[in-house]
C-alpha cells in the first residue's frame, strides 16, 4: 500500500465523529488498483471499511458514487456500502462506510444449486431497478446504440497505442459492427460484478447450498447500460451448468426477458476487460501496469479460438432455451 494502515485508520477517525480505533488491518492491493482499502475496529466494536482513491480518477468516481447510496440503498435486498463520512486527500476524498457482511465469492468454483440462484435474483433484483432512481443519481445512461459507439470508440482509443493483438481487434471490430448482437433493453447496471464484490454468509461454512447473498460492494462504474456487462465474469470462469442455474434464475425474477444474445455479449466485454486499465494506466504513466495488460492481451490472442469452440454449442442451446421461454 502507497498509504500505511495507521494512516488510513486515521483518515477514519476524521471522517466519522466518535469513531475511535483500536485495529486496523490493510488489504493488499496490486499495481494497477484505483483505491486503497484497510478495515478498522473502532472502541465501540464497530468494523468499518476505509476507500482511499489512488488517483484523482478514482477520487471523482468516489464523490460521483455517493448520491447513489443514499438513494439506492433502502430499496435494495441486498446490502450496500453507505459512506458515513469523507476525509481530504490529495486524490480526492477518502470515504469511510460500515463493513458490509459476508466473504467474497468465488464464481469459478460457484456450484449449480441454491447460491448460484441467489446470484441470479441479485442481478435480477438490480437490473430491474427504476432508471429514474439511477438518473437522479447523476449515472451515465447508454442506450443499446450509445452502448455500442462507446465500446466502438473504447476499441479504437486502445488500438491506437499499438498494444492490442490485431487478430483480437479484427474479431472485436466484427463483433461490434454486427448490429443484431446489439439489440437490448437498457437496465440498471452495477458495472463490476465479480466475485470479490459480492458477499455471502452460509449456514453451514462446509455446505455452499446454504449460502446466500449478503450484499454487493464497488458501484463506482454502475449506469444504464447493457445488462450483460453484469454476466462478463460468470460467463467467463463460471461452470457451463453454474451460469445456466444463475440464468435461470435472472430470467424468472426480472421485470424484461432477457434478450437471446446476452451471454455473447457478456462474453465479448470479459474478452474487453482490459481496455480499460490499459487506457487508465497509459493515462498516468504507471508503465508496468501497462506492460502487465499488455501481456494479457497477447495470451487472450492465443486463446480465443479455441475459447470458441468450446462454448459455441452451450451458447446457442441457451439462446434456444430463452427464445421458447
Amino acid at each position: 500500500m502507497t498509504r500505511s494502515p495507521l494512516f488510513l485508520a486515521a483518515l477514519a477517525s476524521s471522517a466519522v465523529p466518535g469513531l475511535d480505533p483500536v485495529s486496523v488491518e490493510g488489504v493488499p492491493g496490486r499495481p494497477g488498483d484505483l483505491f486503497e482499502i484497510a478495515y478498522v475496529q473502532d472502541s465501540q466494536d464497530r468494523r468499518w471499511v476505509v476507500k482511499c482513491p489512488a488517483t484523482q480518477a478514482a477520487g471523482a468516481m468516489l464523490d460521483d458514487i455517493a448520491p447513489l447510496s443514499g438513494l439506492l440503498g433502502r430499496r435494495l435486498d441486498v446490502a450496500m456500502p453507505m459512506v458515513r463520512g469523507f476525509a481530504q486527500v490529495p486524490e480526492g476524498r477518502a470515504a469511510v462506510y460500515l463493513r458490509v457482511p459476508g466473504r467474497p465469492l468465488d464464481f469459478a468454483g460457484l456450484q449449480p444449486g441454491g447460491l448460484a440462484a441467489e446470484v441470479g435474483r441479485t442481478l435480477a433484483h438490480i437490473h430491474n431497478v427504476e432508471h429514474l432512481l439511477f438518473e437522479e443519481a447523476g449515472r451515465p445512461t447508454y442506450d443499446a446504440e450509445a452502448h455500442r459507439r462507446r465500446q466502438l470508440s473504447e476499441l479504437d482509443r486502445a488500438a491506437a497505442t499499438g498494444h492490442v493483438p490485431t487478430g483480437l481487434l479484427t474479431r472485436w471490430e466484427h463483433a461490434l459492427e454486427d448490429v443484431s448482437l446489439w439489440r437490448f433493453a437498457p437496465s440498471a447496471v452495477h458495472g463490476t460484478f465479480t466475485g470479490a464484490n459480492v458477499l455471502a454468509s452460509f449456514d453451514d461454512e462446509d455446505d455452499s447450498s446454504t449460502g446466500r447473498v449478503r450484499g454487493v460492494l464497488a458501484w463506482e462504474e454502475s449506469r444504464i447500460g447493457d445488462p450483460a456487462d453484469d454476466f462478463a465474469q460468470l460467463a467467463r470462469v463460471a461452470p457451463p451448468e453454474t451460469l445456466d442455474a444463475v440464468l435461470e434464475a435472472y430470467a424468472q425474477s426480472r421485470v424484461e426477458r432477457p434478450d437471446v444474445h446476452l451471454v455473447r455479449r457478456a462474453r465479448l466485454a470479459a474478452e474487453m476487460a482490459p481496455l480499460r486499465p490499459l487506457l487508465h494506466a497509459l493515462a498516468s504513466g504507471r508503465l508496468e501496469v501497462v506492460e502487465r495488460t499488455a501481456e494479457r492481451l497477447r495470451a487472450l490472442d492465443t486463446r480465443v479460438e479455441a475459447y470458441d469452440r468450446r462454448h459455441a454449442r452451450d451458447d446457442a442451446e441457451r439462446s434456444e432455451r430463452t427464445r421458447a421461454a
